[in-house]
């Protein structure tokens, strides 16, 4: 049975082939929710190959993923069995291979405050302000240590972002105060976020308190813990900000990526005209 030593020694092979912290969270975090939807008296390695594109057929299905999650589950599954097991499965029948483009939900900064105004408790309205403050993603959020905060030059240093790419960002005083007001209270030792045991915050955990922050606001959209930073790069578009800024403060590699990211503004769409103008 595939049991937590083999977890945790997929785990370390991972670290040792140099995968970002939050690229190993969410392999193992998808292998796991794979085998408990197998079913935990069943065996992994038993699996045949049809089985495990049958299953995959199956949660797809059941649980309506999206087209990343689906992305990854197969990357993860692939890269388990081939290291663990030595089984290299072709996956191609199952893998996804036309992302959808849907228009996105843009959070307006009124929905943004009301999304971080909705928590009484200072750590989880200091966790979601920060992700738009700052524009991150949820593994940078908590990857943060005390140490990577530069309180004298008003700086923060974000590291092992997507594909490894460190930065440092301005930090706004109006976070400074908020993250200072937090620190008094819970006084956190490593992790500037960390769980009940002083470990780090669990992803799973962020994303219950953003999913509560917007019930309490009453926002109705289709909006992810991601659609903070995507309001983020949106909102400074609408301001003006250059987009080759944007893409060097998100950490973006390509061009290509911020201007999908950012999509069509709200200042954008104003500024185009009817064709009834020109009559």
């Amino acid at each position: 049975m595939a049991d937590i030593a083999t977890f945790l020694d997929f785990q370390k092979l991972l670290k040792i082939k140099r995968y970002s912290e939050n690229s190993i969270n969410t392999y193992l975090g998808l292998i796991k929710s794979f085998h408990k939807y197998v079913g935990f008296q069943i065996d992994l390695i038993s699996l045949e190959n049809k089985q495990l594109l049958a299953i995959i057929i199956q949660i797809v299905h059941d649980k309506n993923l999206a087209y990343t999650t689906h992305k990854q589950l197969c990357a993860a599954l692939k890269l388990f069995y081939r290291e663990m097991y030595s089984r290299d499965i072709d996956f191609s029948p199952v893998y996804p291979t036309r992302r959808p483009s849907p228009l996105p939900n843009i959070i307006s900064t009124k929905e943004v405050k009301a999304i971080s105004e909705s928590h009484n408790n200072i750590k989880h309205k200091a966790m979601l302000t920060a992700i738009y403050a700052l524009g991150l993603r949820s593994g940078e959020l908590i990857n943060i240590k005390i140490e990577d905060i530069n309180s004298d030059r008003n700086q923060i240093f974000i590291r092992s972002g997507k594909g490894r790419k460190d930065r440092v960002l301005p930090l706004p005083n109006s976070l400074r105060v908020l993250f200072r007001e937090y620190y008094l209270q819970y006084r956190p030792k490593n992790y500037l976020f960390c769980g009940r045991n002083g470990d780090k915050y669990a992803p799973e955990s962020l994303r219950k308190v953003f999913k509560m922050a917007v019930f309490k606001a009453g926002i109705n959209k289709q909006i992810t813990l991601h659609s903070l930073r995507h309001a983020y790069a949106t909102h400074l578009m609408d301001r003006g900000t250059d987009v080759r800024i944007i893409k060097e403060l998100l950490g973006h590699s390509s061009i290509k990526t911020t201007l999908i990211y950012t999509h069509v503004t709200q200042k954008t769409l104003e500024n185009i005209p009817s064709p009834i103008d020109f009559l």
